[in-house]
């Protein structure tokens, strides 16, 4: 049984114990290359709750992620390995986007160009990073969660959403019913990074957004009743 997990740097666990965001980024571990630095991945909400609920993790979180990455690599995973016990995302902010180019999937964020990045790429992020309407695009990926939604429930997969740091508050969308699939989907308090600091937990260094071991604890302790209960759900479904 597996609990199949996707998201950006907070399901990663980027920098909760370890600096590094990528496996790459550390000589012992080069060739797992933009995981999860695995001790990171360790002390990850992620791990902590495949482990409450005794099964495997497959987590395909990657730092930096767009959603378009996580839709993208989510629907993969389903169309090309055996369907999961359940699955578990935390959505990233609107503006990301991902540039296919030559092959390669590039991820554009706030962060900046990318020093390898070739020069066509770059070009590419700066004329978004002029164009981008951050508004625009919550009501885009509003829709698109939805329809991922509606895809699960008709393949019988249990899943739960979350937002790890934008929420889906502003005045333009619509509301919908997401079954006790999503967790607060339309309060800015209800995001993994703000519900952390509102319990008093720090980040991992003032210039980062990332927590540490404590905090990835108390959110799987958080998400841990509610998983439960959707898997539950499903069963009895069933």
């Amino acid at each position: 049984m597996i609990l199949y997990v996707n998201g950006d740097s907070h399901t990663a666990g980027a920098e909760a114990v370890n600096h590094h965001c990528f496996a790459e980024d550390d000589e012992l571990y080069r060739g797992l290359g933009r995981q999860p630095h695995p001790d990171n991945l360790y002390v990850s909400y992620a791990t902590l709750l495949a482990n409450s609920q005794g099964v495997l993790l497959d987590c395909a979180a990657e730092s930096g992620a767009s959603n378009e990455r996580i839709l993208r690599t989510t629907k993969e995973y389903l169309r090309e390995k055996q369907k999961p016990l359940g699955i578990l995302i935390g959505w990233s902010t609107w503006e990301r986007v991902e540039y296919l180019y030559e092959g390669t999937y590039y991820q554009f964020s706030a962060g900046g160009v990318g020093r390898d990045w070739p020069p066509a790429v770059q070009d590419y992020y700066k004329q978004w990073v002029l164009n981008t309407d951050v508004n625009n695009k919550a009501v885009h990926w509003h829709n698109q969660i939805f329809d991922l939604h509606l895809e699960l429930q008709d393949q019988k997969i249990p899943h739960l959403f979350f937002n790890t740091f934008s929420a889906f508050n502003h005045d333009t969308i619509d509301r919908r019913d997401w079954a006790n699939s999503y967790i607060d989907p339309y309060n800015h308090d209800g995001t993994y990074y703000y519900w952390l600091k509102s319990q008093g937990f720090q980040t991992v260094n003032p210039n980062s957004y990332h927590f540490g071991p404590d905090a990835h604890r108390a959110w799987a302790e958080f998400l841990d009743p509610h998983l439960t209960n959707i898997l539950n759900e499903s069963i009895i479904v069933k």
